[in-house]
């Protein structure tokens, strides 16, 4: 009895953690606005690196910024490692007090029962988590994550203190027909009608074109800047300028460390990326989280 007790009280104290930091942080970026919103880089492993193999990315990763002067005040960091990795990752960040967020790559929809090789909001935000990735094309295509599933992960991802990354972006017909825009506007509409001013603010956007996924294809700087000007004329439409100005959009789709300056200087409404298979490798990872904050501040 005294057992489940600690136990309960041990999440609630985790979810509490959890949500006061994501209060802090989002008051930070609201208060400074568009030109200033921070800069975010996401590294998704997808299925990569076990829970050792995280352990030494992150400690290399903390070293090869440490030893670059790395300014964490305006820029943040997050990881997405496999489920069986995100224990090893919390208890490295917690114990060396390192200033990287980190999060999961998806979420059940369900907070518990017997639901088999699922994992629900809560139990991720006991784990201290501050992101969870819904409706990346690889889930949406794999996996029955259609749009009324996404719904409810948003829910659920927003009920537990954390940030969800949505992932939109068109294929490669959509964009041979010219309605590249209009898909990916249409897929935050569908995920995102039912959600009150306040709960979009504490949206993700990443722009994703599957063509570019894991493809060595990317997007051109222009197309990243009209996606994401769409998007933010969409929140503009449906919720306020200041929730438009106040959502961080991020580019995705071999992103690297050659790409990574140009996108971000000639795409001003792109805060960052999401990265896959460049976040794998920490020398490749840190450069581009360095390339990024230094381009973001000279939009100041």
């Amino acid at each position: 009895m005294m057992a489940a007790v600690r136990s309960f009280l041990q999440r609630i104290a985790a979810i509490f953690y959890t949500r006061t930091l994501f209060y802090t942080r989002t008051q930070k970026s609201e208060h400074n606005m568009s030109s200033t919103r921070r800069p975010l880089i996401v590294g998704n492993w997808k299925m990569n690196l076990d829970h050792r193999e995280a352990t030494y990315f992150v400690q290399k990763l903390a070293w090869l910024l440490r030893d670059a002067h790395f300014d964490y005040e305006d820029c943040d960091i997050a990881l997405l490692p496999p489920f069986t990795s995100i224990r090893s990752v919390q208890v490295l960040v917690e114990a060396d007090r390192l200033h990287v967020d980190y999060g999961a790559q998806t979420v059940s929809v369900t907070a518990q029962g017997a639901f088999t090789g699922d994992v629900s909001a809560d139990m991720l935000s006991a784990l201290g988590c501050r992101y969870v990735l819904v409706g990346h094309s690889e889930r949406r295509r794999y996996h029955s994550d259609d749009d009324a599933n996404l719904v409810d992960q948003v829910r659920a991802v927003l009920a537990d203190g954390m940030q969800p990354i949505l992932c939109v972006g068109e294929g490669y017909e959509e964009r041979r027909e010219g309605i590249e825009l209009d898909y990916a506007v249409g897929q935050v509409e569908d995920i995102t009608r039912d959600l009150s001013e306040e709960d979009a603010r504490k949206m993700i956007i990443a722009y994703e074109p599957v063509w570019a996924i894991g493809t060595g294809l990317v997007a051109t700087p222009q197309s990243a800047q009209d996606a994401a000007a769409a998007i933010r004329t969409h929140l503009t439409r449906t919720y306020s300028p200041e929730t438009a100005q106040t959502v961080r959009i991020l580019y995705g789709g071999s992103v690297t460390a050659q790409n990574a300056t140009l996108i971000m200087n000639e795409a001003r409404d792109m805060d960052g990326f999401l990265i896959g298979g460049a976040s794998l490798n920490p020398e490749e990872f840190s450069s581009i989280i360095r390339l990024t904050h230094k381009a973001a501040k000279k939009r100041v």
